[in-house]
């Protein structure tokens, strides 16, 4: 419970390095899901059901997201019309998102976990030899979960999804699914995942360009985007941009230890050091940090990046000792989502990953007691 709270703990401990009283609140306000989930999830350990939980969050998420798919085409059919046409593809996945109201990559962090989720309950149907339009439903839930995060499209989640997969094939391995089972289970699967990608590709031809070329583009302009014609239209999502906001927070950071710049002061001070150091595009957008680890070096200083650290890789830990897939599957999913972004300064990413490393927590908890139990 401590370790789910220390973020908070972090902000209440530093609350006198913000320079206003009030946005100081307004900080740690989005982190009270912190204390609120622990206390009451952990609290009551005993009556969560971590797969029962997994399995309604991924049907309700993947059927809530059908929902706004199919509102999407009617209230936005130009945007589709767009889309089937190849014009400006990079867009869609934004727009998407922007009509639920949320921000593509955070979005796309969930359905990531969702659909690593559907993947392990398609083999749980067979290892538990469910009936066959059980098991087909369960494929048609994953194989939905996987095209919308292909339709948001952000790079760290497709990633991120393979990984998953992979770590629930490793360790579905061992377990008492019969290989040959397993091994056409996964062959079907991945020939229709391999179906899916290529008619992605194929369709959108940003896509192979946005991981290719486009990601990697001005690597030589770091810390000099203004040198670069229409900077917007060029590296306003590839690497060189972040490269180029890390390095920035990284020097202010610096210039600010032992206890950072305060809570509330993070994005203000980063803004202001663009200015400063003459980066007119940094400057106009007003980009953050877009990684946690950075993020709380510059807020709290030194002992920012040591909170992250054990947060994210105490989910970690839990994973690999109860060599559970989806705990080491999200574990992976956020951190590498906390590498590109700050999903901890977000309440959606406080309040995603407070539940469910509160719901990990307490089924470690029940496994733990069981064996002591037995024992």
């Amino acid at each position: 419970m401590a370790c789910i709270a220390s973020p908070i703990i972090l902000e209440l401990l530093l609350f006198w390095n913000n320079d206003s009283f009030s946005k100081g609140l307004k900080a740690i306000e989005k982190s009270t899901s912190l204390l609120v989930f622990p206390l009451f999830i952990i609290g009551n350990y005993q009556r969560v059901n971590f797969l029962k939980l997994a399995e309604t969050y991924i049907i309700a998420t993947t059927l809530i997201l059908l929902f706004f798919f199919i509102r999407f085409n009617v209230l936005f059919p130009e945007l589709m019309d767009k889309y089937l046409n190849g014009v400006h593809l990079w867009e869609m996945g934004y727009e998407f998102s922007n009509t639920i109201g949320i921000h593509a990559p955070a979005l796309n962090m969930h359905l990531a976990f969702v659909s690593v989720c559907a993947f392990y309950f398609v083999f749980a149907g067979f290892k538990n030899q469910e009936k066959t339009t059980l098991k087909i439903a369960r494929i048609i839930i994953f194989l939905l979960s996987f095209f919308f995060v292909l339709f948001v499209n952000t790079r760290m989640a497709l990633i991120n999804v393979f990984i998953g997969f992979l770590i629930v094939l490793f360790l579905e391995i061992k377990t008492k699914i019969k290989p040959k089972t397993i091994i056409l289970t996964a062959i079907s699967l991945f020939i229709l995942l391999g179906g899916i990608l290529f008619f992605f590709v194929k369709k959108d031809v940003y896509m192979k360009e946005k991981y290719s070329s486009v990601s990697f583009a001005y690597m030589d302009k770091i810390g000099k985007l203004d040198e670069i014609d229409h900077p917007e239209s060029k590296v306003f999502n590839s690497l060189v941009t972040r490269v180029s906001i890390w390095k920035s927070a990284w020097e202010l950071s610096l210039n600010n230890l032992p206890f950072g710049v305060g809570a509330s002061d993070g994005k203000p001070e980063l803004n202001k050091y663009y200015k400063e150091t003459n980066q007119k595009f940094l400057a106009k957008y007003e980009f953050p940090t877009h990684n946690q680890f950075l993020d709380f070096l510059l807020k709290f200083g030194i002992l920012g990046p040591l909170v992250v650290v054990l947060y994210i890789f105490t989910i970690g830990y839990l994973g690999y000792d109860l060599k559970n897939a989806l705990i080491l599957s999200f574990f992976i999913i956020f951190l590498t989502s906390n590498f590109m972004d700050d999903f901890l300064l977000r309440f959606d990413g406080i309040a995603f990953s407070g539940f469910w490393f509160s719901v990990f927590g307490s089924f470690w908890l029940q496994e733990k007691l069981l064996v002591v139990n037995k024992d």
